[in-house]
């Protein structure tokens, strides 16, 4: 593990077996996040971003779940092999998520602050009256006054319970915060107010950030690095410049092609065809030769490997890795 690495993932494999079929989630994913390093993980639903996030929390839910490959290292640490009763001391304190939806991720039977102070008397030795005060600077540092701390979720609204959330989840000041589409369900204003905290909040405790998103602007916005996941693979990764300036796979280029410019007078947005494959039942080869407009006959049968294309630009694709094999 290199000195500045925070987290390692090699390898992953997430299956989810059910009564007739074994869905295939997530299928031998790697990759890594520095210390203090902002990644962005970028895909249709149902890509697997999700998925590999609960992954590296270990939560994902056994029966019918199960990760069937791969290691995941945070900090030096195996978290494959480590117990249950420690993972409950690493979540929140080590490695922190926020959910999607924040009315179903906050109880509706506990105020606010007592969640807040849930996690933090959970890994701490601070007395009642010290995780209040704590509990209540936490709400201050998200925007939201101190003296509703003894309120319940309902009588916020969603860009609140969104902040609430992010307080929950840096309460304990974690070295990784897991952000998982933080903000699909709150409309555009609050949105850029949320994501402008979580960057203010990320740089003042110094934490790595895995940001999932649909959202290609948000991500240069706000991202060093981005990876580009389809049907449960990392297709294309690099830094956010690097790549935006020279996107080399086909599903990339279609994620790009479908968004609005300012610049192009367009009647229609030019969607990728088809949809993704079934992932009860994927191809031996390239997963996304069926929407491909370069598709070759070896893409149906073999499957394409991250290979270096510049300088930390990787690229799953036959037909990107020769025409930069041609190009050189």
């Amino acid at each position: 593990m290199r000195e500045n690495e925070l987290l390692s993932v090699e390898n992953l494999e997430v299956k989810y077996f059910l009564r007739r079929s074994t869905v295939k989630a997530v299928n031998g994913v790697s990759f890594t996040i520095n210390k203090g390093e902002r990644v962005g993980l970028v895909g249709e639903t149902g890509a697997g971003k999700t998925t590999t996030a609960l992954s590296i929390l270990r939560l994902i839910p056994e029966p019918p779940g199960k990760i069937t490959n791969g290691t995941i290292t945070l900090n030096g640490r195996n978290l494959m092999e480590t117990s249950e009763k420690d993972m409950r001391k690493i979540r929140g304190n080590d490695v922190s998520m926020i959910f999607q939806d924040p009315m179903t991720s906050l109880s509706p039977v506990m105020t606010v602050g007592d969640q807040i102070r849930e996690v933090i008397s959970l890994h701490s030795d601070m007395s009642k009256a010290q995780t209040i005060e704590r509990a209540k600077e936490m709400l201050e540092l998200v925007g939201i006054p101190g003296e509703r701390y003894g309120e319940y979720p309902h009588q916020f609204s969603g860009g609140m319970r969104q902040r609430v959330l992010i307080a929950i989840s840096l309460a304990c000041n974690p070295k990784l915060l897991i952000a998982d589409e933080p903000t699909s369900a709150l409309d555009v204003t609050i949105q850029a107010q949320v994501l402008e905290l979580i960057a203010d909040l990320r740089k003042k405790f110094n934490m790595s950030l895995l940001l999932i998103t649909h959202d290609l602007g948000v991500v240069a916005e706000t991202c060093d690095r981005i990876m580009i996941m389809y049907s449960g693979r990392i297709v294309e990764s690099g830094p956010v410049r690097t790549v935006y300036k020279n996107i080399q796979h086909p599903y990339t280029v279609g994620l790009f092609n479908s968004l609005p410019r300012l610049d192009i007078d367009t009647d229609r947005l030019e969607p990728i065809k088809g949809m993704m494959p079934d992932p009860n039942d994927l191809p031996p080869g390239c997963t996304f030769y069926d929407r491909c407009p370069y598709v070759m006959e070896r893409c149906k049968q073999e499957l394409p490997v991250l290979s270096e294309v510049g300088e930390g630009h990787f690229v799953a694709c036959f037909h990107a890795c020769n025409k930069e094999s041609s190009n050189g």
